[in-house]
């Protein structure tokens, strides 16, 4: 099976969706011509035209606008943000219009718009250009969420994404774009080459919206993770010794429920790991749920790890980014509850 980096299996689904389904069109920030800031789209526009593949002024909230009206329309784009920390002047049109056209109308109209954006630190992108705003759509009913970890689960996910009848968010933590990232910044990292989940299926196949995966079974404590983080709950697992069964959630919303339940009644004890700043997140949601929903089975109190209530720093990048060892003191102060 053939081993591609997550830019690659993300480019890979585009153009899978878009051989399949002439109604699929690209577009967004430099994703025509120059391929994108990442190159996702690089290729893409010689192939199917510049019909269908296309460069979009800088200008978020036409991006959106223009995808939810051609959704109505009957097409479906699949738009690049360049940055997740850009999609604030678009939040209106993808909260007010996107997640709304299904419940206004009736049923008689969908947007099947996907709105592609890279999420996340580790890149030294300093404020603008680090923002994990996950939570921001996770609270807008109408809106699905997508964060995967690795290639495999982004090409599947975007092609199920692009064949969803309603507006997804699919958020790419760029610095997994090329290798699984544990959050020690001063090693080498592997690249998907070299890792079992980069091997990328050609062709069309789907991975279901809303359904977690395990990572890593154990028996001690749950570990709710997804994006970069997986990685990261990894490393701090193996580096504290602790049984540490971790989930890689990989839809926020719609949200797997039965598995996280089904882990933390096993284990008795929750920790969960975001990037994303601490107050408000979407962990605070996800600590809610177990609290409701495990209370009878929890032996300590459910710990969240963060990013700081601070604006992304450039020069402390490292101090700000959840690492292995901020990670491995929650668990063993969870242990030791």
């Amino acid at each position: 099976m053939p081993r591609r980096t997550m830019i690659e299996a993300i480019r890979d689904a585009m153009d899978v969706s878009m051989a399949r389904d002439e109604r699929v069109i690209v577009f967004g920030e430099d994703v025509g011509f120059f391929g994108g800031v990442f190159r996702c789209t690089q290729g893409l526009q010689a192939k199917y035209g510049k019909s269908r593949c296309f460069d979009a002024p800088i200008n978020e909230s036409g991006i959106v606008g223009s995808a939810i009206g051609m959704a109505a329309y009957g097409l479906k784009p699949c738009v690049e943000i360049q940055f997740a920390d850009y999609m604030y002047p678009a939040y209106d049109q993808l909260t007010q219009e996107a997640a709304r056209l299904r419940y206004r109308s009736n049923g008689d109209f969908t947007c099947p718009i996907v709105v592609r954006m890279p999420t996340g630190g580790g890149i030294f992108g300093g404020q603008t250009h680090s923002q994990s705003p996950e939570a921001l759509f996770t609270h807008v009913s109408g809106l699905k969420t997508v964060v995967p970890s690795n290639p495999h689960d982004a090409k599947g996910l975007l092609i199920a994404a692009i064949e969803d009848p309603d507006p997804v968010i699919f958020l790419e933590p760029k610095r997994l774009y090329n290798g699984p990232f544990d959050g020690h910044h001063d090693r080498p990292v592997t690249p998907w080459s070299k890792h079992e989940l980069g091997e990328v299926a050609d062709g069309h196949y789907t991975v279901p919206l809303g359904k977690a995966v395990i990572r890593r079974p154990g028996s001690a404590v749950t570990v709710l993770a997804y994006g970069t983080m997986v990685y990261v709950a990894q490393a701090a697992a193996e580096e504290t010794g602790i049984d540490a069964e971790i989930i890689d959630l990989r839809t926020l919303l719609p949200l797997d429920l039965d598995t996280i339940v089904a882990s933390v009644k096993k284990t008795g004890r929750c920790v969960v790991v975001h990037e994303a700043t601490l107050t408000s997140g979407f962990g605070a949601e996800l600590s809610a749920l177990v609290q409701e929903n495990c209370f009878y089975h929890l032996e300590a109190p459910v710990a969240r790890v963060a990013g700081w209530d601070t604006p992304y720093p450039h020069a402390q990048e490292w101090d700000y980014f959840p690492g292995p060892a901020r990670v491995g003191r929650a668990l063993i102060e969870t242990m030791g509850a």
